[in-house]
């Protein structure tokens, strides 16, 4: 594939992949990405793609700072060498990384984010905390060997700043001095081998003793050790050389303590690489808007809304291309510059990519076959001049592809049999075609030769497809029409820039009818396409409309169930308390029944139970719209007739018990537990033993799987509007399970902003907000994470 990847420029798309990685670690696994012909591997290599755009669309970025390539520094400890304390502080930073990157991904799984192949990475991971606690207590976050480091090294260094505090102290008195100011060229101390010195001038040299450290570049300046000085500088080196062995010491300790992690770490760094590699493929993947292809070994290709990924996104025209399955030939032709070129890198390097573990710039749903050799012939005619050499150049070419395809090859061919004799180089043409066909490669050619427009009617699996040319502005459209053949614009074009109508009808006599009819055909089926392409247009358009009006009116629904479930839930609350009520305010009528009933002997006076029936009356709840039902509403049809011993209910008191006796036509003496009282016969209901019931508690619970989407767009409501929906929408959120979901109000004046975010801060379900990635909407959008 080696000569495919480079006419495909593969290498350009790794140098775009490479301005996403984080650090050298990444540089070097993106500069070492080939393309895999192991389909296991490479329906992988996706998942981990498709893993890491998921966290990305999730949390925008990964935590990838303070990794630095340390394997040098790790194999140097495993042979006993000894790191300085920047190469320490590098492990250390690292292996912070490490757990840190570690920490976010766990947070995610945590989260119920499903995330198995990162997962199982970092799972891996060796922490060596011990490690790390041990360089950062010894070295701070600038590189330097701190005081703490050992005993012995902060004895050392106070004995140096002491001793440093001595000279600075006795050289400053010279320079105060007015004696001795004079022989001075400046009144400062500065630092020459290592030693505390004065600047003297020249004809002073030998008024202070001791030692000359340098001079200016005039002489005029000697930098002297005064005599006075002498003997506290060197107890200062020979403080500063213990404190040089003492480090030393501490950098020998850590190093020998990092060689017994290096396996360890250098295992960690490779899968920081990994992690690192999958991040920037889902980096790339976000910045092309790229889909997971679909992968499979059957050779078949289906691309949607293909776009090159070199092209600028502004520019690029999108493709729908199929091969494989009905076809394994596809031969296009059009006019040059028409964008048959393109459609043949589009599908060579979309194709490279997707084997390569990248996601494709295409629609979801989009298929790439894995092929275990892709082939192309891809190259600008020259000029007539070298008509020969180019031929022969794309002939050899054509030669070494024709001796090593077989049935799992893909091969791009470009202007096949250009460059010599329009017969022979048709008839080249036909035969290197068949003979691809026949081996069964899937192939896609491109050329201008009218022979090879009837070549697809004439073969089974092989089929014509064209560019598109506006001939009312003279420009190609670059739109690929599948199934239809390029044709001849000559005569177009010519009536267009203004040629005399009478020399175009000469032309066309000219020619052979067949090549007439052909191009009628051909201008009849890009109508026919056309036509049906504006029908599918519509009908999506018509669908949408209807999904929308689908969406509006299960959103109506809910808000109606919504508010039935609100009075509902109102009016059994209401009646709760007035039942609650009126039973507290019965038992206590019925407690002076008794009471009375007592003090009487059994019987309750006339007068007495009038009275209490009157307050029962008054206790009855009487909820909203309700009318005090009357005797014959109440116990249905009258029941005027009883019997010693009916078991009946006295419906004024909502009591059972039974007859003891008639007293006349409509009066009974009835027996309720201890109490006998007179009932009339229409507050009398007779009754049967009932039966236990059992009820059935119903609840309406809204499925996971409801339409909700994953955000709301509030721009254009007016704010009380909107903060409805918000309310709203956030339950459907809660109900269908979601972590987070985005509310779009647009940038404006910034009030519905800052209203919604109030709004979402003071909601007991929400866990946090934030404003909107770059990538995301920016102040335009609020993230919600949801508990």
């Amino acid at each position: 594939m080696e000569r495919a990847m480079r006419v495909l420029e593969f290498n350009k798309m790794i140098d775009r992949l490479k301005r996403h990685a984080a650090s050298s670690l990444g540089l070097e696994k993106i500069e070492q990405l080939k393309p895999s012909t192991d389909f296991e591997q490479v329906k992988q290599w996706l998942d981990e793609t498709d893993e890491g755009a998921k966290v990305l669309r999730l949390k925008g970025s990964v935590p990838f700072g303070g990794i630095h390539d340390i394997r040098a520094s790790l194999k140097r400890s495993l042979i006993g060498g000894h790191l300085n304390a920047a190469e320490l502080l590098d492990i250390a930073e690292t292996i912070y990384g490490g757990r840190r990157l570690k920490a976010f991904i766990e947070k995610m799984v945590e989260d119920d984010v499903k995330l198995p192949l990162l997962h199982g990475i970092v799972s891996q991971f060796n922490p060596a905390g011990e490690l790390e606690q041990s360089i950062k207590a010894c070295i701070d976050e600038f590189g330097e060997i701190v005081d703490s480091a050992s005993s012995a090294l902060q004895r050392v260094r106070r004995e140096i700043r002491s001793s440093e505090g001595k000279v600075r102290e006795k050289l400053e008195q010279l320079t105060r001095s007015s004696n001795t100011r004079k022989m001075l060229s400046d009144a400062v101390i500065t630092i020459r081998n290592d030693r505390y010195v004065i600047p003297v001038k020249q004809e002073y040299r030998g008024s202070f003793g001791g030692m000359v450290h340098d001079q200016s570049s005039s002489g005029a300046t000697l930098f002297i050790e005064p005599a006075s000085v002498v003997e506290i500088n060197n107890r200062l080196q020979e403080a500063k050389m213990k404190e040089a062995r003492e480090i030393e010491k501490i950098l020998g300790e850590l190093s020998a303590e990092t060689a017994q992690y290096a396996d360890d770490l250098l295992a960690n760094v490779e899968r920081l690489q990994h992690l690192e590699f999958i991040f920037a493929k889902a980096h790339y993947s976000r910045e092309l808007r790229a889909s997971k292809p679909k992968m499979n070994l059957d050779g078949i290709i289906s691309f949607t809304k293909a776009r090159h990924p070199l092209i600028a996104e502004d520019e690029v025209v999108p493709i729908d291309i199929m091969l494989g399955g009905d076809y394994t030939s596809l031969i296009i032709t059009g006019p040059n510059t028409g964008g048959k070129t393109v459609t043949l890198k589009t599908v060579g390097l979309l194709t490279l990519m997707a084997q390569s573990g990248l996601h494709i710039p295409a629609e979801d749903g989009s298929s790439a076959a894995l092929f275990q050799s892709v082939f192309a012939d891809i190259g600008d005619e020259q000029s007539i001049e070298q008509n020969l050499s180019t031929f022969s150049s794309h002939m050899t070419n054509i030669v070494d592809i024709l001796k090593n395809i077989d049935r799992h090859s893909l091969v791009l061919f470009d202007e096949l049999g250009a460059g010599t004799d329009p017969q022979e180089g048709a008839a080249l043409a036909i035969s290197i075609l068949d003979h691809v066909h026949a081996i069964g490669a899937k192939v896609i050619a491109t050329t201008h030769y009218s022979e090879l427009k009837a070549y697809a009617y004439e073969r089974e699996g092989v089929l014509n497809a064209s560019v598109e040319f506006d001939v009312e502005t003279l420009r190609p459209t670059y739109r690929l029409l599948i199934g239809v053949p390029g044709r001849s614009n000559a005569f177009e074009i010519s009536r267009r820039l203004g040629m005399r109508e009478s020399m175009i009808d000469d032309a066309k006599r000219q020619i052979a009818s067949d090549s007439n009819k052909v191009d009628r055909m051909i201008a009849s089926l890009e109508e026919n396409k056309k036509q049906a392409e504006q029908d599918r247009a519509a009908a999506q358009s018509l669908l949408r409309e209807t999904e929308q009006l689908q969406q509006e009116l299960q959103r109506k629904i809910a808000a109606l169930e919504n508010e039935k479930r609100k009075v509902l839930e109102d009016a059994e609350r209401r009646a709760k308390e007035a039942v609650s009520e009126a039973k507290v305010r019965a038992e206590a009528i019925i407690e002076e029944l008794r009471e009375a009933a007592k003090r009487e002997g059994g019987a309750v006076k006339e007068h007495e139970w009038i009275a209490a029936r009157k307050r029962l009356e008054e206790a009855a709840p009487q909820l909203s719209g309700e009318r005090p039902a009357r005797p014959a509403e109440r116990g249905g049809e009258a029941q005027r007739k009883f019997a010693a011993g009916d078991e009946v209910k006295v419906i004024s008191l909502g009591q059972k018990g039974h007859i003891v006796e008639q007293l006349d036509d409509d009066e009974y003496l009835v027996q309720l537990g201890i109490l006998k009282m007179n009932v009339n016969a229409d507050d009398l209901r007779k009754v049967k033993a009932e039966k236990p019931k059992y009820s059935e508690a119903v609840t309406t619970v809204r499925s996971s799987d409801s339409h909700v989407k994953t955000e709301l767009d509030l721009r254009g409501k007016r704010y009380e509007e909107a903060m409805h929906e918000v309310e709203k929408y956030l339950d459907d959120a809660l109900l269908a399970g979601y972590h987070q979901v985005s509310i779009i109000h647009g940038k404006g004046t910034g009030a519905l902003r800052k209203g919604v975010t109030k709004w979402l801060q003071n909601h007991p379900n929400v866990k946090s907000t934030r404003m909107g990635a770059a990538g995301e909407g920016g102040s335009g959008v609020t993230v919600a994470q949801l508990k």
